[in-house]
């Protein structure tokens, strides 16, 4: 296990059709995209999970949660909780859960300016998405301003 500032981030935007997933570099501070999973109802096929925690070999997982705009919890939040919970208890690897509020409509931007046109159910941003989470996680951890550390 690696020590706190050189760790291995698997992160994940948790959906109910896709799942993005991104990995980061802690001693780095930076983050890119993988494909995402696809998910039934949530629910991943587990092997597939496996096969990138056998090959990124993650010091942490970190997991959006989604919250509403002004902060609460709702039935997606418990949702990613336990997929959270899930990915521990299979893989034994700590997991920590970061706000994703907002995380869509900026992953939105970045894929309009890389030109995306817009087909969100067949090209999605969840990739895009996971990589704010981890982005994110790493400003909680440093304790710095959001604003300027999005990676485009």
């Amino acid at each position: 296990m690696a020590r706190p500032g050189e760790r291995l981030i698997l992160g994940f935007d948790f959906g109910t059709r896709r799942i993005g997933v991104a990995v980061g570099n802690e001693l780095l501070g930076s983050a890119r995209e993988l494909d995402p999973l696809p998910a039934r109802e949530g629910i991943p096929d587990w092997r597939q999970v496996g096969r990138l925690v056998e090959e990124w070999q993650p010091d942490l997982f970190v997991v959006g949660l989604p919250l509403t705009a002004a902060g609460e919890e709702q039935e997606m939040s418990t949702r990613a909780r336990k997929f959270g919970k899930r990915l521990f208890g299979r893989y034994g690897v700590p997991c920590e859960m970061v706000d994703e509020r907002g995380s869509t409509g900026e992953a939105k931007a970045i894929a309009r300016e890389r030109g995306h046109r817009g087909s969100w159910r067949d090209e999605g941003v969840d990739g895009i998405s996971a990589v704010l989470i981890v982005e994110r996680w790493f400003v909680a951890r440093e304790g710095l301003p959001r604003e300027g550390l999005t990676q485009r």
